[in-house]
């Protein structure tokens, strides 16, 4: 029995934030088969199950992490001031705010409530983020990954919603500041990617998070400007196709990397491009970009399924929940 407790104790300790990493990875499995299902004329059943799942999984970790801070505090706060880790504290938000978006078309006023939250949650998540990046010692080149890119995206997520729910000039201020801080943000991604050492093996299935700005910036400035197809959208578009190409010649790496929480980096920005995809493809009929988004939802699932299999087999074996 003291050894169960003890077991028990210690993995609450190191339960780590990058869980809502999967959070948001169920969230955009569920906005892109609510797509889908639109797109093919199909019942929207099986999104409604992926909805549900994801406010179950979310209450779930939130449960485990308020517990985590009430029991383990030294180890909470160890993880808000990592370097690396500490980016993944606005997945939070982000995941409120898809969730918001998914409800809308279906509970519109719980939407609203949820997506109020998740923004006044991402303002303060994303100010300490940043904070701590400028206003402390200074990082090491080594410390910045393709996961800082998550607060922007936070950002970008916030008109997927937003819009919808009459929130217009909101949506303005948070597409605003994403996009300025996805471009400073991939400057230094770059330089840290091209010029010096290669990224840990555990951080290697974080370069798909490249592809999540852009493909989300096409979903938000869409909804921004009306539904208009224009120039800026495009560009937007096609940024995301360049950054699926790299990860894509870069994807032989992460098959050399231990499995952890980071490989579940790969489904939310693949969820974003099907999503961003299909509705290029509805706005403008194309039928290659229908295809294409055909071909990335089949991927979307086979990765979904294989990181919920293997994220099972990982806490049967504890091998998440321990100290890095």
């Amino acid at each position: 029995m003291t050894d169960t407790t003890t077991t028990q104790a210690s993995g609450l300790a190191y339960f780590p934030i990058a869980f809502y990493a999967a959070v948001m990875g169920l969230a955009g499995l569920s906005l892109a088969t609510h797509v889908v299902e639109q797109t093919w004329g199909m019942p929207n059943v099986l999104s409604s199950v992926f909805l549900l799942a994801t406010i179950a999984a979310f209450l779930a970790i939130s449960v485990a992490m308020v517990r985590k801070y009430r029991r383990h505090r030294a180890e909470f706060l160890a993880e808000w001031k990592h370097p690396v880790k500490k980016a993944f504290f606005p997945a939070i938000s982000i995941s409120l705010l898809l969730i918001a978006t998914a409800l809308t078309p279906v509970l519109p006023g719980l939407a609203t409530v949820v997506w109020l939250l998740g923004a006044v949650l991402q303002v303060a998540l994303v100010l300490g983020v940043i904070s701590g990046w400028i206003g402390h010692e200074p990082y090491q080149t080594p410390h910045i990954s393709p996961a800082w890119f998550i607060p922007a995206v936070g950002n970008v997520v916030a008109p997927l919603g937003g819009v919808a729910l009459g929130f217009v000039e909101l949506s303005w201020f948070f597409f605003s500041a994403g996009m300025i801080f996805w471009l400073v943000l991939l400057t230094l991604v770059m330089n840290r990617l091209i010029f010096h050492e290669p990224l840990p093996g555990k951080l290697m299935p974080t370069l798909t998070i490249l592809i999540a700005p852009p493909a989300v910036g096409f979903l938000a400035w869409i909804n921004l400007n009306g539904g208009e197809v224009d120039a800026l959208a495009r560009v937007l578009l096609n940024a995301a196709y360049v950054f699926a190409l790299l990860v894509a010649v870069q994807a032989v790496k992460f098959t050399k990397s231990p499995f952890a929480l980071s490989w579940w980096a790969l489904s939310f920005p693949v969820a974003a491009l099907t999503t961003a995809t299909f509705h290029y493809a509805t706005l403008t009929g194309s039928p290659v970009h229908a295809i294409l988004g055909g071909l990335f939802y089949a991927l979307l699932l086979v990765i979904m399924t294989a990181l919920i299999g293997r994220t099972y087999v990982g806490i049967r074996r504890e091998e998440i929940c321990i100290p890095d």
